[in-house]
């Protein structure tokens, strides 16, 4: 019953090869021309003022974490035909209820409970937003750009309703320094890697569930033709009510990670993320027709989006321009997937 979807495994693969490879050329000439730029705008005796340990690290390595996580989740969604703008929305509530539940503990409470509370609060929110997002795509049949849009401003509005107070934790509180200083700004070597290591566990996840796991054939086959995925024996809206939840989760983990690094969260939190996090999706390779996409490329992605980010500050450029790059990004990169489809039906014909 599910032979076809394992039999178009390899192509599969070789497209996410050959698209990844591209990307890791372009951020490659990307990195060279800012490096250069860096080396010359550097003082005499100061280190390059984009090559430096600060700036890869804290400049941009830390930043695009959250994104990144957030990224992979949208690109599973994106891979089977679908799609996800609620994922700021339900990032900050996360952020929040995770705020909320830990500032009833005291500063200096156990590690365990500390860890354990931080983890499950803003996941549990990710999870059940997931949950209700992919429920009603499945179970209504909508389309799931309606869904998501409705439940983006639904999400943020109780994002703005619930808390008491539009910052949390409440003046005169403070988060646990377990989670905080001694886990997510833990310094090692001066750095604190602890988002960047949690956003590459997420990519190692992604990559395993969509190459090596049943679970990632079937994303890829009922995105690359549903109705053959179904009349195969496929549980289609299963598959979609799993893929929901793991971008639901993904963004609660993308809460609980900002929260951390800035110990706090707010009624603003992650406010327009949407935009960054499907451009990184798409310019990593993902085809908002379906079918295609990688959790490294997603990755890879979000790496092009902070670079240019990034090139903005060093390049000392109005920081007006970002929307108008990541909005031709994503045109860029839905005409070069659009283009390249109508090249191979030719060359198949």
């Amino acid at each position: 019953m599910t032979a076809p979807v394992a039999g178009t495994r390899p192509k599969k693969i070789r497209s996410g090869l050959m698209q990844e490879v591209g990307l890791a050329v372009v951020v490659v000439l990307l990195a060279t021309i800012l490096g250069v730029y860096g080396w010359n705008d550097a003082a005499p005796g100061r280190p390059n003022t984009f090559f430096n340990v600060d700036n890869l690290i804290d400049g941009i390595a830390t930043p695009m974490s959250y994104y990144a996580i957030m990224a992979i989740g949208v690109t599973l969604v994106i891979i089977t035909g679908g799609i996800d703008i609620s994922v700021g929305s339900v990032m900050a509530l996360s952020a929040l209820g995770g705020a909320a539940a830990l500032q009833t503990l005291p500063v200096d409470a156990g590690a365990f409970h500390v860890l354990s509370l931080a983890f499950v609060v803003p996941l549990a929110i990710g999870l059940i937003c997931g949950l209700i997002n992919g429920g009603l795509i499945v179970g209504l049949k909508l389309h799931p750009f309606i869904v998501t849009l409705g439940t983006m401003s639904i999400f943020r509005g109780l994002a703005n309703v619930l808390p008491a107070e539009k910052t949390l934790p409440s003046a005169g509180k403070q988060l646990p320094t377990a989670f905080t200083t001694n886990f997510m700004r833990l310094e090692i070597g001066g750095l604190q890697p602890m988002p960047l290591i949690i956003m590459l566990i997420c990519v190692a996840f992604g990559w395993f569930y969509l190459r090596m796991l049943i679970a990632g054939r079937e994303t890829y086959a009922i995105g690359g033709n549903e109705e053959a995925a179904r009349f195969s024996g496929m549980r289609v809206g299963w598959v979609k009510l799993r893929t929901y939840s793991l971008a639901g989760l993904a963004a609660g983990l993308a809460g609980m990670v900002s929260l951390g690094r800035f110990g706090t969260a707010s009624t603003s939190t992650a406010s327009g993320y949407e935009l960054t996090v499907i451009a990184s999706a798409v310019v990593g390779g993902a085809s908002l027709i379906g079918g295609r996409g990688t959790a490294i490329g997603a990755l890879l992605g979000t790496l092009i989006i902070a670079l240019i980010e990034n090139g903005i500050i060093i390049l000392r450029l109005a920081q007006e321009y970002r929307l108008v790059i990541i909005g031709l990004a994503i045109i860029i990169a839905v005409s070069l997937d659009r283009l390249s489809s109508i090249f191979r039906n030719r060359s198949s014909h």
